[in-house]
């Protein structure tokens, strides 16, 4: 995954206020971009469409709760 994200558009949660202190999404052409709203000309990590899928997937099934991780 190469692609320029310089002028892609990135978005944040409605959860996240005034959003300067989570992370921001961007759907890029080969995949998905991840990045720090804090740092936004720092790195991004970046996923293919079936890896963030997977992460999704987990996400809603409780896969990452830390009550479910300690048992």
């Amino acid at each position: 995954m190469t692609a320029d994200l310089s002028k892609t558009a990135w978005f944040t949660s409605s959860y996240s206020g005034n959003g300067t202190n989570c992370v921001e999404v961007a759907i890029a052409d080969d995949g998905i971009a991840v990045r720090d709203s804090k740092d936004r000309s720092g790195p991004a990590l970046r996923f293919t469409s079936s890896e963030w899928r997977a992460f999704l997937a987990g996400a809603k099934d409780g896969e990452f709760d830390l009550e479910r991780s300690h048992r």
